[in-house]
């Protein structure tokens, strides 16, 4: 690659590690940031509440002393299932965001999309992100919508998403995950770097799987057998502009059982950047 690639780490990737055991792994390997997540107790990959239980800024404040940044807070799940508890989750993920120095948060489709009518699909969409710029703009946050490529998702492509946004006048509170993964799988074509806020990257390399057939435990580090077309994708980004972080997002309980996880990590993201 000849632009400089900043790479960063999504939690999901080492689960295992408490916060500021992968802070110190993300800052061993010189990435600009982290992103962390809500859901890893729900998964079953740690017993662990939350930031450990401990206060968000608390662990904010730690990042920034290991020379990294907050890139975002993960997730609000089936955001747009607009609600009233969905709103407090919504204000609770900001709050937490607040407290702790974020820079954004993740708002991720239902996928387990019902039957919709009409227009009901991107009606329910946009009321949801109408409810949310208000909350965004109080706490000046911004919110990255991540587009699943499944075919069971409300929301497989980032040109619905990029609709939307415009639709309701939200372009200064929403970007878009772009995730090399989901881009694949959803058969996308394009790409949106003006909207684009993180690039999620991850591997695939079963040969018997059909785009429709991967799921999230087969997403495992980017090497020279990826199917995704990771690089393809990365230099089609770099090329239209985009200046932000790629963030190490793999699902596999191959990669989430490695002991030593820095020099896998290191070995992929040497082979990105030197190809």
């Amino acid at each position: 690659m000849t632009a400089q690639l900043k790479f960063a780490l999504n939690h999901m990737t080492a689960p295992r590690l408490d916060c500021r055991a992968f802070l110190d792994l993300a800052a061993s390997l010189n990435c600009v940031g982290v992103e962390l997540r809500n859901d890893l107790a729900d998964k079953n990959l740690t017993t662990a509440p939350f930031f450990d239980g401990e206060a968000p800024a608390m662990i904010g404040a730690y990042a920034r002393e290991k020379g990294l940044r907050l890139l975002g807070l993960s997730e609000a799940y089936g955001f747009n299932a607009w609600s009233e508890s969905m709103r407090d989750k919504v204000q609770l993920l900001i709050n937490q965001a607040a407290e702790a120095g974020a820079e954004s948060i993740s708002l991720i489709p239902r996928n387990d999309a019902p039957v919709y009518a009409g227009d009901e699909r991107e009606e329910a969409l946009r009321r949801a992100l109408r409810n949310i710029i208000p909350m965004l703009d109080k706490a000046k946050l911004i919110a990255l919508i991540e587009p699943l490529g499944f075919v069971t998702s409300s929301l497989r492509h980032k040109a619905d998403a990029v609709a939307s946004i415009k639709a309701v006048g939200g372009e200064a509170h929403f970007k878009l995950v772009h995730d090399t993964f989901h881009h694949h799988i959803a058969g996308d074509r394009d790409f949106f770097p003006e909207f684009t806020g993180i690039v999620h990257v991850s591997g695939v390399i079963d040969p018997d799987l059909a785009p429709e057939d991967m799921q999230d435990r087969h997403r495992i580090l980017v090497d020279d057998r990826d199917r995704l077309d990771n690089l393809g994708q990365i230099r089609a980004l770099l090329d239209a502009g985009y200046e932000g972080a790629f963030s190490y997002e793999a699902f596999s309980a191959d990669v989430h059982a490695l002991t030593a996880p820095a020099m896998p990590l290191r070995q992929s993201m040497e082979f990105i950047a030197a190809t």
